[in-house]
């Protein structure tokens, strides 16, 4: 189920941006060579986790890169569980929600928690 299934239509979200959802674990392959040429984020997001919701929102209201700068992508764990326990095995990075994950040359280079969500320090990282 895509973001905007969630959420309802593209006004019904605090901002626009043009998410892709990670469907298939094979597309973390793709999504760690594109990391190479753009910084790629993941939000990862439980549909039964409140602070998620929260958490999302405030993200998407703060991002403010064009288009094409930093890749965005989307992650139900509801849904693809498995995804981000291979995400866990790859990059070393624990199974949390909501989480935020930044990729640059291949490799995590940041990763954030629950409340400690912050697009500030997202940003920095850029």
């Amino acid at each position: 189920m895509s973001i905007k299934a969630k959420f309802g239509t593209t006004e019904d979200l605090v901002s626009a941006i043009e998410w892709t959802d990670i469907i298939d674990v094979s597309q973390l392959d793709s999504i760690e060579q594109e990391s190479k040429s753009v910084p790629v984020l993941i939000f990862k997001y439980s549909t039964r986790c409140n602070l998620s919701t929260f958490m999302l929102k405030k993200f998407e209201k703060k991002f403010d890169y064009e288009e094409g700068s930093v890749k965005p992508y989307f992650l139900d764990l509801r849904a693809y569980r498995e995804i981000s326990d291979e995400i866990a095995t790859r990059y070393g990075v624990a199974h949390q929600s909501p989480q935020i994950i930044l990729m640059k040359s291949g490799r995590v280079t940041y990763y954030a928690n629950h409340e400690h969500i912050k697009f500030e320090d997202f940003k920095e990282r850029v």
